[in-house]
């Protein structure tokens, strides 16, 4: 897993810097001290242990230390932010004296309170974080498009993004997911890529793609790739996604009635062999309205640009966990959300899964239904 490997920025810098400013805040005895120690230096080994015998270690071993190791490393971000936010207001103090007297008079206990508080707040939030994942949101988003030469006058488009099916998102999630889309009772479903997030080996084990046939929609399942369906085994990945039953576009174009068009867009991370899109577009009758689906937000301009309705797109998580979500905006034009370029509508996913470990902060796992009104 991609960020196990990540973490261990966590090890170097974050858990120094944590162990540091912990044990100057519990008392100075063997009863604290130790098990305190002890817990860093286990957590060390674990990690270690997972990080060198990560290709030799079976699943059943490395995935419990992938959960540990990741868990803290989430953890050990707001312990870090909580403590900054702490360092800021005791450097504060020196020019502007704004703690009470009562403070610094019991300055030992203080920091032993704010110990356990920080202990408990990081708790709660891990607990919400998960809670987030394990029961996605539903995002109810209305568009209105024009109806061309279409004889249809609405329509119900459930859009998934984002399952990153693997060692963290397994059947029993997935299951969930499709249970929510069909209650939705949607004219067709979308998955906007990064189905499986690394490895194939988890989802054809648990036979998952007999979950994702039971998704229902008259008008049909269509799939388009993501940056990870090109990771590791690709090919493999390509035979379970044909499993589904779901229709896979891959610079392709679809009619699942003669209303609109649906264009599917290999990933942005082919960007050297995928088609352009004016040339998927070449023989189109453009009356009709038109829905791109394309994994990776970078091509807003090229699909206002050739006159399309209605664009569908992940991939960025909305940054997945707080603070990145600001970083997200300096980097896409749209991270999240609806966004209209032109007369040409998007609308971005937060994506229903997870990158790594099963947390969310500041951000939503969602299942998107949009509910698309078709007029003159």
């Amino acid at each position: 897993m991609r960020v196990f490997i990540q973490s261990i920025v966590a090890q170097l810098l974050l858990n120094p810097y944590i162990c540091w400013r912990g044990y100057q805040a519990i008392p100075p005895k063997k009863g604290w001290r130790i098990p305190y120690l002890l817990f860093f230096i286990i957590e060390l080994s674990v990690f270690l242990f997972g990080f060198f015998f990560r290709n030799v270690l079976p699943d059943k071993v490395m995935i419990p230390i992938q959960y540990f190791c990741n868990t803290w490393y989430i953890a050990s971000i707001y312990i870090t932010l909580s403590l900054l936010v702490l360092e800021l207001l005791r450097l504060g103090n020196r020019y502007f004296n704004w703690f009470p007297k009562w403070i610094t008079a019991h300055w030992k206990q203080t920091k032993l309170t704010l110990f356990f508080l920080i202990i408990a707040g990081v708790t709660g939030l891990m607990f919400h974080a998960y809670h987030v994942v394990e029961y996605p949101r539903i995002t109810n988003v209305y568009l209105t498009l024009p109806k061309g030469s279409s004889n249809r006058d609405s329509m119900t488009i459930v859009m998934m993004s984002d399952l990153h099916i693997g060692e963290v998102i397994g059947k029993k999630l997935v299951q969930r997911y499709v249970q929510m889309s069909n209650e939705q009772h949607p004219d067709m479903v979308v998955l906007v890529g990064d189905i499986i997030d690394y490895e194939s080996r988890f989802a054809e084990k648990a036979h998952i793609e007999e979950d994702l046939q039971q998704l229902k929609a008259p008008l049909g399942v269509y799939i388009v790739y993501g940056n990870h369906e090109y990771r590791a085994n690709r090919h493999a990945k390509y035979r379970w996604l044909k499993k589904t039953g779901a229709t896979l576009l891959v610079d392709s174009v679809a009619m699942p009635d003669s209303s609109f068009y649906l264009i599917g867009r290999d990933d942005y991370v082919n960007k050297r062999n995928r088609k352009a899109l004016h040339t998927l577009m070449a023989d189109l009758d453009t009356t009709k309205p038109v829905i791109v689906l394309d994994h990776q937000p970078w091509s807003f301009a090229e699909i206002a640009m050739n006159g399309v309705d209605l664009g569908l797109h992940g991939h960025t998580h909305n940054g997945q966990l707080w603070p990145y979500p600001l970083l997200m905006k300096l980097i896409y034009e749209c991270p999240y959300g609806y966004h209209k370029k032109g007369p040409t509508q998007f609308y971005v996913s937060s994506g229903i899964g997870i990158a790594g470990p099963p947390y969310r902060v500041g951000t939503v796992s969602e299942l998107v239904v949009l509910h698309i009104k078709f007029v003159n």
